[in-house]
């Protein structure tokens, strides 16, 4: 593998032509930061060669499907900069919020709560895709106003998902960090897309993907140049019907010894069961993960969308005191 230090088009023509004097096939992959995939396994005298060509920033001997989210020996942990948040720098983000934008009334009371309680990143969904046709989609672009109003008087960064180029292209002027919901896991157009967006992207695990694909899902952003990206473990379907989705903590631990992207954990779509979210908001953090994301809603019971598994503010507080005894016994603070 080798990724270029910009995205010249004459550095890279002259590379190609160094590697096809080497014998070497290789082919260009994403559109910002210019990654050239040489396939044939080099020694280490020519990768030295390699790493020596002008405009070269990086070679590295690959292994498996993980190009760019895998974790090489000497990686770090990626991390990605919210705002006030440093997801992956060993503190514990929390992102919290309502599922929906309702009303300006609504979300302010939501963000007031969520900043007080210690949250660094707001969560507002503003296009909302939904299993029914029927059901509230979101207040769009209006949403999209009221979040960069909300996050402007509290001081809270904003995080929201985009459905398609239409809402991404509305988004990137409002808010601070894209979503990509599980459903769109796999929509690899809008992937590309959200990787030349230039912000960064909060990964949901799709409620059927394996690892596997979760992570080549990230290598679709992450080839358009954008190493911003962090991974988002939100239950996965499975046939228990006690509980939303079935939450995969080993997921956690699995993440952080395959890729240097930091991940975070998702208890309120997991389990969609309010009396849940905390013990496993508990679990996520002792299991390692950067973070976790939960929605609030000042009303709950009047909640256009997924009322049933959201916490009121006062459980939300209760929650952030627990997650804090955690993080400071395993050393790590929010």
């Amino acid at each position: 593998m080798i990724v270029m230090e910009t995205d010249s088009s004459e550095r890279t023509t002259e590379v190609s032509r160094v590697l096809r004097s080497l014998g070497l096939n290789a082919r260009l992959v994403g559109s910002g930061r210019i990654l050239c995939t040489v396939q044939e396994r080099v020694d280490a005298g020519l990768l030295d060669t390699l790493a020596a060509i002008p405009g070269v920033r990086l070679v590295r001997q690959v292994g498996g499907p993980f190009i760019l989210s895998g974790r090489a020996p000497e990686d770090r942990t990626t991390v990605v900069r919210v705002g006030r948040a440093a997801i992956g720098s060993g503190e514990v983000t929390v992102i919290a919020g309502p599922c929906a934008v309702e009303s300006r009334e609504q979300l302010l009371g939501a963000a007031q709560a969520v900043a007080v309680a210690g949250a660094k990143i707001l969560r507002g969904g503003t296009y909302k895709p939904r299993t029914s046709p029927y059901s509230f989609q979101g207040m769009e672009r209006r949403g999209l106003e009221l979040m960069a109003e909300v996050a402007a008087h509290t001081g809270l960064a904003t995080v929201t998902e985009v459905i398609d180029e239409r809402s991404l292209e509305a988004a990137v002027e409002y808010v601070d960090m894209l979503q990509v919901g599980s459903r769109n896991m796999q929509n690899f157009q809008l992937l590309r897309a959200v990787g030349r967006a230039g912000k960064p992207v909060l990964l949901k695990r799709g409620m059927s993907a394996t690892i596997e694909e979760w992570l080549m899902a990230a290598e679709y952003i992450l080839a358009e140049g954008n190493d911003q990206v962090v991974l988002c473990e939100r239950g996965i379907r499975t046939f228990e019907t006690y509980t939303r989705n079935t939450l995969d903590l080993s997921a956690v631990s699995l993440i952080k010894n395959l890729s240097h992207l930091p991940i975070i954990v998702d208890p309120s779509h997991a389990t969609g069961r309010p009396e849940l979210i905390a013990p496993m908001s508990r679990a996520a953090v002792a299991a390692g993960a950067d973070g976790i994301i939960v929605e609030v809603h000042p009303y709950p019971e009047r909640a256009l969308c997924d009322g049933k598994q959201s916490l009121d503010p006062v459980a939300f507080n209760r929650l952030m005191v627990d997650v804090k005894i955690v993080a400071r016994a395993l050393g790590r603070e929010i």
